[in-house]
């Protein structure tokens, strides 16, 4: 399972002991306006950890805790899981921030950790993420992690864009970045 670190954020599976913090987080209804499930209050956010759990025994891989390097605090998550699209089992990228954190810079360093991870060491041959076309600040960090192509579909009854990301095209993107910063 990814225990990673970033620049300024440490990545970790949940556990159950973050429900409290990641409640605070999912309850505000900002936070969760894109999401299908709406705001979680306890409950719901114990149901998602569990299934974050079960995710990591079945695909060892799934929503993982984003924890701030300076302050120890739980800021969000980030993470690949399964996730049913048009009847299909595709491995979906999702991630929350509180609000606090928002703009800067950190769910796109967050993806591309977990991307990194979901691509070279599970080998992973797409990634999808589905976002909502007026969700414009997800649509930045996904075009900046590298999605670029999307088909419009119909997710949980609303309109939504699902980008898909190929391995090959990670790998294009990372070769890139690795040369375009060893010159």
């Amino acid at each position: 399972m990814l225990n990673c670190e970033t620049e300024r954020m440490l990545i970790r599976p949940l556990s159950l002991d973050d429900t409290p913090a990641l409640t605070a987080i999912l309850s505000d209804a900002e936070v969760m306006k894109y999401s299908v499930r709406g705001a979680c209050d306890e409950a719901a956010t114990s149901t998602f950890i569990k299934w974050c759990l079960s995710c990591y025994e079945s695909h060892s891989i799934g929503p993982l805790a984003l924890i701030d390097k300076e302050s120890k605090e739980l800021i969000g998550f980030c993470g690949v899981g399964p996730e049913s699209v048009g009847g299909t089992e595709e491995m979906n990228l999702g991630y929350r921030l509180a609000r606090r954190y928002w703009g800067l810079g950190l769910a796109t360093e967050s993806v591309r950790a977990v991307l990194a991870y979901a691509f070279n060491k599970r080998a992973f041959k797409s990634v999808v993420v589905i976002i909502e076309p007026e969700h414009i600040a997800s649509l930045r960090v996904a075009k900046k992690a590298g999605f670029s192509s999307f088909q419009s579909k119909k997710f949980h009854e609303r309109e939504v864009r699902v980008y898909r990301m190929p391995r090959d095209q990670w790998d294009t993107l990372h070769n890139n970045t690795l040369q375009g910063t060893s010159r």
